[in-house]
Parts: C-alpha cells; sequence; structure tokens
C-alpha cells in the first residue's frame, strides 16, 4: 500500500463514527483503531526475499506504529507556543488534511515569512479527500513564521502561520 492510500483511509475513519478497521490487501495489513481521542495505526509490509545470490535471505517486515494525536497535544503546544507569541495571531488549519504552500507543484508558495497580506488573502491550501480548500489570512498582517511544510499532513486546529497583525 501507498501512504497516500493509508492517509485517506485514516481521514475516512477519522470522519465516520467506525471505532476500528481492519485491511489485508496483497500481504500488507493495516489496522486503525480510535480511542481515548487518539487514533493507532499499525501497517505491516510483507517480508522481502532478496535475490538468491545475495547473502542476506531473507528481511523482516517491520511493523509502523504511529500514534496521531487528535486532541491531546493541540493545547499543550498551543500553552508553548502562546507563551512565545501572545502578540501573534495565528492561521489554524480548519480540518484535517494535507497542507500545500503552493497552488500546484511547481508554482510559487502563495505566501512567505516576510510577506504582507490582507484578511481575504489566500495563504494556502489544505487537501481533504480530493477537495483543495484555499485557507485565508483572516487578518491584515505581516506573516511571521510558517510553521508547517508543504505536503505535511495538518489536524483540525494546528497552526499554520504566525501573523503580526497590523
Amino acid at each position: 500500500m501507498k501512504m497516500h492510500e493509508i492517509r485517506e483511509i485514516i481521514k475516512l475513519i477519522d470522519q465516520s463514527s467506525i471505532q476500528e478497521f481492519n485491511l489485508e490487501t496483497e500481504g500488507a495489513k493495516v489496522s486503525l483503531k480510535k480511542s481515548n481521542g487518539t487514533e493507532t495505526i499499525v501497517v505491516t509490509q510483507p517480508a522481502v526475499q532478496a535475490p538468491v545470490a545475495a547473502p542476506v535471505a531473507h528481511i523482516p517486515a517491520q511493523p509502523v506504529i504511529a500514534a496521531a494525536p487528535v486532541a491531546a497535544e493541540a493545547p499543550k503546544a498551543a500553552a508553548v507556543q502562546a507563551a512565545d507569541d501572545a502578540n501573534l495571531h495565528k492561521i489554524v488549519s480548519p480540518m484535517v488534511g494535507t497542507f500545500y504552500s503552493a497552488p500546484e507543484p511547481g508554482k510559487p508558495a502563495y505566501v512567505q515569512a516576510g510577506d504582507k497580506v490582507n484578511a481575504s488573502k489566500v495563504v494556502c491550501i489544505v487537501e481533504a479527500m480530493k477537495l483543495f480548500n484555499e485557507i485565508e489570512a483572516e487578518v491584515s498582517g505581516e506573516i511571521v513564521k510558517v510553521l508547517v511544510e508543504d505536503g505535511q499532513l495538518v489536524e483540525y486546529g494546528q497552526a499554520l502561520f504566525l501573523v503580526k497583525p497590523e
């Protein structure tokens, strides 16, 4: 399975009332379970057989385990940032999705640190389930810092930019 397929499954499960999900395909196993505000993802890839001439005959599968906090760590991280950036406005993600800084690959970013923005200026795109949602600045001011990288998965309420309001 490809990582983008796993992300799509996670998004669908996150938005549904399903508490547990298991999938086995072509030797890969994906298990998702929601509990106490976190999702636990376990992905097991099939064992890879090395060529006959190679000294290593078998590479065991490595399970990938990740805990993606839905809301548990957001207040903790926000409290640390709030102490440092009390006078800065945070532009936050209105949904779970993938952050894109530019309208398409190879194009310049909508905004960078140091750019001036107005309240209706598009600053990024958050893609969720094949829908590309333009995120606006919400305030007029100067972009102080971009907090996420292009292509990064973002959570609901996660700070994307810090803006010094005018």
